[in-house]
């Protein structure tokens, strides 16, 4: 299998490199929401700090596991007919 390092090939393709030659513009987001601009090494657009949990209060802390994690649903309960009345029902069987 030869491979061609070419600029066909990059077209077709991404190019398969760990190390960026350049630096490039990215937004850094902090926890308390500031921004700051800064050179990163991969080409990305933003990059968001994790929120470091065990500094938030007990309540918002639930509410964002609680979105994480959402519990799972509950099984719907079938439709019974002993209610209805079918003989109100009886003119859309004839044919």
């Amino acid at each position: 299998a030869c491979v061609r390092s070419n600029s066909n090939r990059a077209a077709i393709s991404h190019l398969h490199r760990q190390l960026y030659g350049r630096r490039y513009p990215l937004l850094l987001v902090n926890t308390d929401g500031s921004t700051v601009r800064l050179r990163y090494s991969e080409p990305k657009r933003i990059l968001m700090l994790p929120l470091d949990s065990s500094t938030l209060p007990e309540a918002e802390r639930k509410a964002r596991l609680r979105r994480h994690f959402p519990s799972k649903p509950k099984p719907k309960e079938e439709e019974t007919f002993e209610g209805i009345d079918l003989d109100t029902y009886k003119k859309f069987w004839k044919k």
